[in-house]
């Protein structure tokens, strides 16, 4: 099988969230690039990435070169191509506009693996289990009112959702912090997982001062709470909470997550996809963090991820943010807090063309 055409796309979609019920709907949107790679076949691969910003242009010129380069190849040889395009790119990686780029490659090749046998992406890594916990992301964020989490943390219950992250970070004052995770807490009872991300808003002292506060209320985790390359400050804050310390998800490649796990900088090591440079690349980091007796969980495209997390012993959640549910025809059903992972071969993914009509930039 051979690479014989790449074709990339530009796609700007409303910033909304169908689990955020009763608020205003945002008027900005978000980009993403999309990458399908043709074979001579007649398989096509697809993949995504985005975090361009006002750089998306660039990206998608970035992913266009780098596919250029792997035309006439095999996609299954994804450590032949990956290390071919690192070549090429120079001394542009390895983070930033590369990796993101990267990232869409060997997603895409990895769908074209499970295409060409005829099994899912978890069955080629693994296929340990065919359903994972999920929990609802983006439906509690930080411009949200105390009063209204208060009613969201229940319905995210009532929908089936055994698990639910919020933010804090922004609040004026230490009780302010406090405050709105015990509202939380008390809204959706000592049943349901509660996270909560800080986003690196937090100094390490701020963070201890807050996190020892909201012990009472039991943290799955809190996320980010500092810095995310203050390796010592993480580890500092790690060792002075009860609850467990996620971070990862800012990233890029896996030499950071060699420091965060030697330094002893995180209890629960959250790996994105599109930053980490692809399917590869995640699941030699899910080695690592194996290594020290670490669980792992995703950050965003949950369609995507559902494979990885099932795929690997130490995969912990999948973090259903559903800012990707419209780019694609169907998604990976959720039930009863689970997500199901797709049965059809590859990712088991195909891009919504009425959505890509509607939303294609250019």
């Amino acid at each position: 099988m051979k690479i014989t055409h790449v074709t990339t796309r530009i796609l700007s979609t409303p910033a909304d969230n169908p689990l955020v019920v009763g608020l205003p709907a945002p008027t900005d949107t978000r980009e993403f690039v999309t990458l399908e790679l043709g074979t001579d076949q007649g398989l096509v691969g697809i993949g995504v990435t985005f975090f361009g910003g006002a750089l998306t242009k660039a990206l998608k010129a970035a992913v266009d070169g780098l596919g250029a380069l792997i035309v006439g190849h095999d996609p299954t040889q994804v450590e032949a191509i990956a290390a071919k395009l690192r070549r090429a790119a120079g001394n542009s990686g390895p983070g930033g506009i590369f990796t993101l780029a990267l990232s869409a490659i060997d997603t895409a090749c990895w769908d074209l693996r499970g295409k060409a046998v005829g099994q899912s992406v978890c069955a080629l890594l693994g296929g340990l289990r065919n359903r994972v916990p999920t929990y609802a992301s983006g439906a509690l964020m930080r411009p949200h009112p105390v009063d209204y989490l208060a009613k969201a943390g229940p319905r995210l219950r009532d929908m089936g959702f055994r698990q639910m992250k919020m933010q804090c970070g922004s609040e004026p004052t230490v009780s302010a912090s406090i405050e709105r995770v015990r509202v939380m807490r008390e809204s959706i009872g000592p049943d349901v997982d509660l996270m909560c991300d800080i986003n690196q808003l937090w100094s390490v002292n701020h963070a201890i001062e807050v996190g020892r506060r909201i012990e009472p209320y039991h943290l799955c985790w809190l996320e980010d709470p500092t810095a995310h390359d203050d390796y010592a400050g993480l580890a500092r804050i790690a060792d002075a909470l009860t609850a467990p310390i996620a971070a990862g998800e800012y990233h890029y490649g896996i030499v950071p997550f060699r420091h965060m796990l030697e330094a002893r900088s995180i209890d629960v090591a959250m790996i994105d996809l599109v930053r980490v440079g692809g399917i590869t690349q995640w699941m030699k980091v899910a080695g690592m963090a194996e290594a020290f007796n670490l669980p792992v969980v995703s950050h965003l495209v949950p369609e995507i991820h559902v494979h990885l997390i099932a795929a690997i012993p130490n995969g912990l959640t999948v973090e259903y943010m559903p800012w990707t549910i419209g780019l694609f025809e169907e998604t990976p059903t959720i039930d009863t807090g689970d997500l199901v992972v797709p049965q059809k071969p590859g990712l088991g993914l195909a891009f919504d063309q009425a959505a890509i009509k509607r939303y294609q930039v250019g």
